[in-house]
């Protein structure tokens, strides 16, 4: 297997996790409140991180050994993500929070696909920080827009219950991959145990102040708690950062943005959820915008064969389930 195919299947992969955390999220919904949830697997998620950045710290000490790397303490990384893991995991808490909560009322496939409008909400909102926006960006928004209304707007335009939280956490979503593209040049694995801790602690303290007997339900969740802890956060994060170093920028957000259809197809298949010619319709448009709002254009896809330019930040992806 080619490093380029390699690296494109393990994003599959990924995106096959991320898109059946949404599974685990609607059935940890029937058993916990939104933010005891929450607390238990991203606490679990920062563990799982722990001994993944013990391996790659050993790997980091060969590689200053050999010369290849500069020597730098592991203590020296953690202060420098600190501040920003700090304010990404504050924002994360926000995003996570509304889309548990939405999960009480809305369909684990119609909360996957709306979410993935973060993809189309990105760079639009990059519009204020003078990122440059394409005609294929505004193209997918409106495919996107119109998916969104088939799927979930009512009479008197007004969204079905859940859907408005969960398209509220998308725009905080897109606001976390902004912010967190800011700090790639930081040690990614602690920066994601750190805002992975403080979404957990926040999280703790909204079950402490708003929900009764938050961690009653535990026992009942513990499947879910783990999948969306370990498996969501830990492992397929992990993939993530592997898959992305073979693959090429604009295939790999392409392939993550398809974490939506699993969603839809772990709904349908594990959970029974309906699927309608009305939520098809929906679906397939709001594909659609994200598929065409990350085609590169021209100059992209030459920039993708030569370096870097236009990739998806490592460490944006690993939020959306």
């Amino acid at each position: 297997m080619s490093p380029r195919l390699r690296g494109n299947a393990l994003l599959l992969l990924t995106a096959a996790i991320w898109g059946l955390a949404f599974v685990a999220q609607r059935v940890g919904a029937d058993h916990m409140g939104a933010f005891a949830f929450n607390a238990a697997r991203f606490t679990l998620g920062a563990l799982s991180l722990l001994p993944v950045i013990a391996l790659f710290d050993r790997l980091r000490a060969r590689r200053v050994r050999a010369g290849t790397a500069e020597p730098e303490s592991g203590w020296a990384r953690t202060r420098s993500a600190l501040a920003p893991g700090v304010s990404a995991g504050t924002i994360l808490f926000i995003a996570s929070s509304l889309q548990q909560y939405a999960l009480h009322w809305t369909t684990a496939g119609k909360a996957g696909f709306i979410t993935g409008l973060y993809i189309v909400l990105v760079p639009i909102l990059g519009l204020f920080l003078r990122h440059r926006t394409t005609v294929l960006t505004w193209l997918g928004a409106a495919l996107a827009v119109g998916g969104l209304y088939v799927l979930s707007v009512r009479s008197g335009f007004t969204l079905a219950p859940g859907d408005g939280f969960v398209l509220v956490s998308a725009l905080f979503w897109a606001t976390h991959i902004l912010v967190v593209d800011r700090f790639t040049s930081l040690d990614a694995l602690r920066f994601s145990a750190i805002q992975f801790t403080t979404t957990a602690l926040l999280s703790f303290v909204g079950a402490g102040l708003f929900e009764e007997n938050a961690f009653a339900g535990l026992d009942d969740a513990l499947a879910p708690v783990f999948y969306g802890g370990v498996l969501s956060v830990g492992v397929a994060y992990t993939l993530q950062v592997f898959g992305q170093r073979d693959a090429r920028p604009a295939a790999a957000a392409i392939i993550l943005s398809l974490e939506a259809v699993f969603a839809a197809i772990g709904g349908i298949l594990l959970l029974g959820e309906p699927l309608t010619w009305r939520e098809a319709t929906g679906f397939t448009l709001m594909l659609a915008g994200i598929l065409v709002s990350q085609w590169p254009t021209k100059d992209q896809a030459e920039a993708a064969h030569g370096g870097p330019a236009g990739a998806v930040p490592e460490a944006a992806a690993e939020d959306l389930g």
